[in-house]
């Protein structure tokens, strides 16, 4: 019977400790995540509220962009396929500072909006956009149900919407703008809850291995994901409820 005790309060201690870095792992990611925003958001207010820092992207006046607007526009997309790819060769702070610096190009992409919106629906939007992302990544961590299935209808759906928003680009049809909008909400509001639940699920696969160099670099790739949810909803979000200049 002692023996049976002793291994029972072994084991709940190693379940405290687990439970306790699990906490400071979903820290570090929240945490990393903010930085992250707050770079992108300084960076934009920066760029957006600056005529001549904002023409050498795009036309003050109609927004449209030039070589290098349409470059920075694109520049996220390809640093997040190589930030995915490499990884694995980045030490943990490399990674930090790869994903501080693709958050910082986020910030020149999406100066325009200073412009094409009042500041005040901008910060309602993302008031807004805060209160949800909250709830589901919150519903994402304590659910009990397994939502790992959604991955790949999700990972369609971003597929379509990336592939509707460039034939669009072309188009310039606002029914199609309003119909990716709601769509994009959607799906990154259901991205939002997958990905805290997977973070959660991969950290305790990999709790009892306690890899340092794993948990840094999982915790930044982490961030990375809920950053994109986060931003991309509150990009649709502005489109449906933004109100223009």
């Amino acid at each position: 019977m002692a023996q049976f005790d002793t291994v029972r309060t072994g084991a709940g201690i190693r379940s405290a400790e687990i439970d306790e870095g699990l906490r400071a792992h979903m820290n570090k990611v929240y945490g990393t995540m903010s930085v992250g925003m707050l770079i992108t958001f300084a960076v934009a207010w920066a760029v957006g509220t600056s005529p001549a820092l904002l023409s050498v992207f795009r036309d003050p006046v109609t927004l449209s962009p030039n070589i290098l607007g349409w470059i920075i526009m694109f520049a996220p997309l390809a640093m997040v396929f190589g930030f995915g790819a490499m990884i694995n060769r980045f030490s943990a702070a490399a990674a930090q500072l790869f994903f501080y610096a693709f958050a910082a190009v986020m910030g020149l992409s999406m100066a325009w909006i200073f412009v094409a919106f009042t500041g005040l629906s901008i910060a309602q939007v993302f008031l807004v956009t805060s209160i949800a992302f909250a709830g589901l990544s919150l519903w994402g961590y304590t659910t009990k149900k397994d939502i790992s299935g959604w991955g790949s209808f999700l990972i369609m759906g971003v597929i379509g919407i990336l592939v509707a928003m460039i034939i669009n680009i072309f188009l310039q049809s606002p029914a199609i703008m309003f119909a990716v909008s709601i769509l994009g909400v959607l799906i990154f509001a259901g991205l939002t809850a997958y990905d805290t639940q997977k973070i959660k699920t991969e950290y305790l696969a990999h709790a009892h291995a306690a890899d340092s160099e794993w948990l840094g670099k999982a915790a930044i790739m982490g961030a990375l994901n809920l950053y994109l949810d986060f931003i991309n909803m509150f990009m649709f979000l502005l489109q449906l409820l933004g109100n223009r200049e």
